[in-house]
């Protein structure tokens, strides 16, 4: 029998050796003893001295952000080795006290800025060590206007533990603990939805089907449950916004733009073009159903992996392989995208060891006081994982060039953070397809390929269309789960059209997303994400041997402009104009056509 493949074990020692390292204390204290000496300036910043305590406080924030962010961070990356580990539990729960002293504390620093007139804030800025905070400062004050009193901001931060937060870890809860029959094989099985979930990656379409359906079964069992979680998250934040509506009217749309540092205008020509171009997804999805022989896929198909031909080699790859590989593709960018690649290897910076506590999925994460980044996931040896590693270090690279910054000035919005990460996954994709030397796996590239575009064209906007005529509807009254599903199926048909056999009305119970109480709208950076990636992979070819220089000046100004004016400066287009989507979903055609043309030769 073959030894099985997988990854090497991070090494995260050049942190803290254990949670006992005495090292974890020590930050622990200074942090606490940091967030007295700040509650002490709040005092001063209504005084006389009130801009000289602010300038003091926000020196003072890096500092104590960067020691809780780097516990935490060592906390997570435990528990995601090993989901039991009883240290790292109990260390990240002690930081949940810290975490709320640390937002009360902020909170004055943030009023503060956001309230004085224009003087202040240039004499504010006027230090040399605030300095770099500058754009997250004038990004910031464009919502002011939303801001309520500092009593009431902490009052709503109070009450939003039990109440929004409280509604979104019940959903989180119950996720966690619900169970669902699933027929594998001859025999009923009972399991978790997380367990049932894998079994839609399932090369059997029987197999995918009985998950899905066992699925949607639990959930509807607690579909009154879902109903009012989601209704009262959604209800919660319409009240704020109507809260805050004093000054101008503040929709529910404004938040996540501004966090994603786009326009409306921006997010609503991503959409209509989108829109526009929804045939070529769904030509896409139709062909994957074909290639498994159906006129349309089901949803509970989204997941499949690509049928096996059994023409060519499918041997697994090893990891040292996959390093390779990947560092060969980035290195035709520049030689230094390889060195970096071999440089996470050689200090063990990478997880992607097999176990059974493991935590599912794959993230980059990074050590705020060593700026040192790690990639997370578990690595058997297939196609995907080495496509999912490109993906990863693509993330671990763009922290890496922006390590020297200010921590000010390392933030991006969600809309931006995929750009290095499909931008090298992309890479990786290209350099795999050339090296294939079967149907099988050519077959097996594309279809990622096509399963992502897909994803980002079909089944996103499907989620941001249900979630806007909820919230819409929601002013109004609560809906009823039977509304919600009446809702979320005219989205998946409005979007799939007939490249889906049916919809998925229990998609709004089942999906997360829709109940993460500190974010909303969590849908569309991926789909602005997605594209502006590959616009930004497209522009390669124009910009020459002069495209690495422009792509890492690009990276390291994330964290400090709009997406509109990152891609005037560095591109030179404009993102709230059609042109730039529409030459990126038109370069996206080349490979559906390509996919056809497999699909062709493979049938005849």
């Amino acid at each position: 029998m073959a030894e099985a493949i997988t990854g090497p074990a991070w090494d995260l020692s050049d942190e803290y050796d254990s949670v006992d390292d005495p090292r974890v204390q020590q930050d622990l204290a200074e942090l606490d003893d940091l967030l007295s000496r700040v509650e002490t300036l709040n005092e001063a910043l209504t005084g006389d001295d009130g801009l000289a305590a602010a300038q003091q406080i926000a020196k003072l924030g890096e500092q104590c952000g960067r020691l809780l962010a780097n516990v935490a961070t060592f906390a997570h990356c435990l528990l995601s080795v090993d989901a039991q580990h009883e240290g790292a539990q109990k260390l990240s729960g002690s930081l949940q006290a810290v975490r709320k002293r640390y937002g009360d504390l902020f909170e004055p620093l943030s009023q503060f800025v956001d309230d004085a007139d224009d003087e202040v804030i240039a004499a504010y800025l006027a230090d040399p060590e605030v300095a770099p905070s500058a754009f997250i400062v004038e990004h910031g004050r464009k919502r002011r206007h939303e801001n309520l009193s500092l009593s009431e901001e902490s009052l709503v931060n109070g009450l939003s533990q039990d109440g929004v937060h409280a509604w979104g870890t019940l959903y989180d809860q119950l996720a966690g603990s619900l169970e669902c029959q699933v027929t594998v094989g001859n025999e009923q099985s009972t399991m978790g939805i997380a367990e049932a979930s894998g079994l839609l990656g399932s090369d059997s379409d029987s197999q995918r089907q009985a998950a899905w359906s066992a699925i949607n079964t639990a959930w509807e069992g607690h579909e009154e449950s879902c109903a009012a979680a989601l209704n009262a998250i959604a209800g919660w934040r319409l009240e704020m916004c109507r809260q805050r509506s004093r000054e101008q009217n503040v929709h529910y749309l404004d938040a996540p733009v501004h966090m994603n540092r786009i326009s409306r205008r921006t997010l609503d020509t991503l959409l209509e073009v989108a829109g526009e171009t929804r045939p070529l997804a769904q030509r896409a999805a139709r062909l994957q159903g074909r290639a498994y022989g159906k006129a349309g896929f089901g949803p509970w198909d989204l997941r499949a992996p690509a049928p096996t031909l059994g023409d060519g080699d499918g041997s697994a790859i090893e990891f040292e392989e996959a390093v390779e590989i990947i560092a060969s593709a980035y290195g035709e960018v520049d030689p230094s995208m390889a060195e970096f690649v071999r440089m996470m290897v050689e200090k063990r910076w990478i997880e992607g060891t097999t176990g059974p506590r493991k935590a599912p999925g794959a993230y980059c994460t990074g050590f705020s006081k060593s700026r040192n980044p790690r990639v997370y996931m578990t690595y058997t040896g297939g196609q995907s994982d080495v496509i999912t590693l490109a993906h990863e270090l693509g993330h671990a690279l763009h922290s890496w060039v922006m390590r020297d910054l200010p921590d000010s000035q390392r933030s991006y919005g969600m809309s931006l953070a995929e750009t290095a990460s499909t931008f090298g996954e992309t890479l990786v994709r290209d350099a795999l397809l050339d090296r294939a030397t079967s149907r099988q796996q050519r077959l097996d590239i594309l279809w990622e390929e096509m399963s992502a575009f897909t994803a980002f064209l079909l089944n996103i906007p499907t989620r941001y269309e249900f979630e806007r005529k909820f919230y819409d509807a929601r002013v109004e009254r609560p809906l009823r789960p039977q509304e919600l599903k009446d809702m979320m199926s005219e989205a998946w048909t409005a979007w799939y059209g007939d490249a889906l056999s049916e919809p998925d009305p229990l998609f709004w119970a089942s999906k997360l997303h829709f109940y993460i109480s500190g974010l909303s709208f969590y849908n569309f950076p991926y789909l602005f994400g997605y594209l502006f990636s590959l616009g930004v992979y497209a522009h390669r070819e124009e910009f020459g041997n002069d495209f690495y220089q422009r792509y890492v000046a690009l990276l390291r100004d994330t964290g400090r402009m709009t997406a509109e004016d990152l891609a005037q400066g560095h591109l030179g287009v404009a993102l709230d104009e059609p042109v730039f989507w529409q030459n990126t979903i038109a370069s996206i055609g080349e490979r559906v056509d390509a996919f056809e043309a497999l699909l062709d030769e493979i049938e005849s």
